[in-house]
């Protein structure tokens, strides 16, 4: 590291200050601890802006930094203007000719420097970064050349990570939106039923049905049917599925109405005082709390016994609800874990993951009500709501031949199984870069 230059942090970089009013930033441009992701994870849309009516400001490639709780490792190298909290703290570059922004990103990012700053944290009950002690940490440098070679590296796992993230937006909105489509509106069957009201037979009955299952028009069907026959004889099958008619009752002809826990079983994990391993015990598992689950990985935080009932633990892909504080439902990818008892798994022996994970989804504004309601600290349901909400089930043979929306969340659930691995292999890479070994994704 002979060609690398030692600085200290307030001599290459800065925190920044300036101030914007609130009105001026929109929702999904505000920052708060809240809605960072730990473990490097991003950001997402904040609830809600703050009362106050002006916060700190940032531009894109900023560096924020959640100042709160250091080891949660929230980072974020910013991709568009906008405003934070107070806890967020805003670095940037003195001058990029000396030190690259994106380079200090990959410093702040390090094991090295959270260590640093949990280290010179302040407070014991919520720990804050020393922003003093912060200014005073030594960097060390190489050349703008290497310096942006490690960062371009670096950078290449990170966008890949967002790709998958933008990809699963958009794997999630198609399947919720196909879903409303079939099972809440019945669009397909509502088309069927108004061509045959019109007089026309069933052959373009089930052509308008394709055409409300597809968006297509009639003459895109056929041009589907010329230069995709596949694509075109897959759409037809599905559109076959669906019913000709609405009953009395308001659902397809032909078509049931279940309770959300007739579909599927919905599993509360156990209280920690029941599984905690013995002292020196190291066969245990992470326990999966409503924190975790919104994290997305087990942070180890609290551990189980190993040897506790199966139903009560969890692995990747398996659908996890929480049902009391913050209600929400997710498909769990943090691998191998135990079960609080706040959140259920939810599984079927008779009914598709994508099916009862999809009508949780439908019924969780309402479950999200309830709990408001509730006069106690955290707001939560109870199983007479899950036997109160109802659900549209089409036949057996249905579900056997209709697997779409499945294979959309299959891949969604896939993607964030690679994000997983390939931010393991980036963060194992990082301090080869920060030394100088930008060889590594070779070796």
């Amino acid at each position: 590291m002979s060609d690398f230059v030692s600085y200290k942090f307030y001599e290459v970089a800065e925190f920044i200050s300036e101030k914007i009013n609130l009105k001026e930033i929109e929702l999904k441009q505000y920052i708060s601890t809240d809605n960072m992701l730990p473990n490097l994870g991003g950001v997402s849309v904040i609830d809600k802006l703050p009362t106050t009516a002006r916060c700190n400001s940032f531009r894109k490639n900023d560096i924020l930094f959640s100042n709160i709780r250091t080891y949660f490792k929230k980072v974020w190298l910013a991709d568009f203007n906008g405003g934070c909290s107070a806890d967020v703290l805003v670095m940037r570059s003195k001058d990029e000719t000396v030190l690259l922004t994106q380079y200090l990103y990959l410093i702040v990012c390090s094991d090295d420097f959270i260590n640093f700053t949990i280290a010179t944290s302040k407070g014991a009950k919520m720990p804050r970064g020393d922003k003093s002690a912060i200014l005073g940490y030594e960097l060390s440098i190489p050349s703008i050349e290497k310096q942006q070679k490690a960062v371009d590296i670096y950078l290449t796992f990170n966008q890949k990570i967002q790709l998958n993230n933008e990809t699963n937006k958009t794997l999630e909105n198609i399947a919720q939106a196909i879903f409303k489509s079939w099972f809440i509106d019945f669009d397909p069957v509502k088309a069927k039923a108004n061509a045959l009201a019109q007089g026309l037979d069933a052959t373009t009955a089930n052509r308008h049905a394709m055409q409300a299952i597809s968006g297509k028009t009639e003459t895109e069907l056929k041009e589907l049917e010329q230069t995709n026959p596949k694509a075109f004889t897959e759409l037809k099958t599905t559109a076959e599925l669906f019913p000709s008619e609405i009953g009395g009752n308001g659902v397809p002809v032909g078509w049931g109405i279940k309770s959300l826990d007739e579909i599927a079983n919905y599993q509360n994990g156990l209280a920690l005082q029941k599984y905690r391993p013995e002292k020196g015990d190291n066969d245990f598992l992470p326990v999966v709390k409503i924190k975790q689950l919104k994290q997305g990985y087990a942070d180890g935080e609290e551990k189980a016994s190993a040897d506790i009932k199966p139903e009560c633990i969890i692995d990747n892909g398996d659908v996890i609800f929480s049902w009391s504080g913050s209600l929400v439902v997710d498909f769990w990818c943090g691998g191998k874990a135990a079960l609080n008892q706040h959140l259920f798994k939810v599984t079927s022996n008779d009914y598709p993951k994508w099916y009862y994970y999809l009508y949780t989804c439908h019924h969780l504004d309402e479950f999200i009500r309830i709990a408001n309601d509730k006069a106690v600290t955290m707001g939560h349901i109870k199983r007479e709501h899950l036997s109160q909400a109802k659900c549209v089930v089409p036949s057996k043979e249905w579900f056997e031949q209709s697997h779409y929306i499945g294979y959309l969340l299959d891949k969604l659930v896939s993607n964030r199984l690679e994000n997983n691995k390939l931010a393991q292999v980036r963060d194992t890479l990082l301090p080869k870069l920060l030394g100088g070994d930008y060889d590594t994704m070779s070796s």
